[in-house]
């Protein structure tokens, strides 16, 4: 199951790069998708997005600083808490979302076609299961 599931996000990854490059964002950097992608679809704060990606402080730094000087995210101070900074997407990186969503939304369209609605159901369970199991173990430690 783990190199099925390795293997499956591939296609996803490979199909959001493609059109990220003829987008003109062939520059996002590895990580960088999915602190865009997560962004543009929830308000789930950054710090929370770059915990799930399991990267380092260092590392999520650079990967952010990155994606600013790159023209993706955009840093500003919080204007209710001085002390903070707010990140949000620029009009640079909503475009880029927006051509990861279509392509993600390419592959759901095949895949329903291939397999129907009732095997996708199972499998975003058999995923969502997945999930619930790491989230326990974690809560436990």
């Amino acid at each position: 199951m783990p190199a099925l599931l390795r293997h499956a996000r591939t296609t996803y990854g490979s199909a959001m790069r493609a059109a990220l490059a003829e987008g003109g964002f062939d520059d996002v950097p590895a990580n960088g998708m999915y602190v865009i992608g997560a962004l543009a679809i929830t308000e789930t704060p950054l710090s929370q997005i770059i915990r799930e990606l399991r990267v380092s402080k260092q590392a999520a730094g650079q990967l952010v600083d990155a994606l600013v000087l790159r023209g993706y995210l955009e840093r500003e101070v919080d204007p209710n808490d001085r002390r903070r900074l707010t990140i949000t997407l620029t009009e640079r990186g909503k475009a880029a979302a927006a051509a990861q969503s279509q392509a993600g939304e390419a592959i759901n369209v095949e895949l329903l076609a291939r397999l129907g609605e009732t095997k996708i159901a199972h499998a975003r369970e058999v995923l969502a299961a997945l999930i619930d199991m790491r989230e326990e173990a974690e809560a436990g430690d």
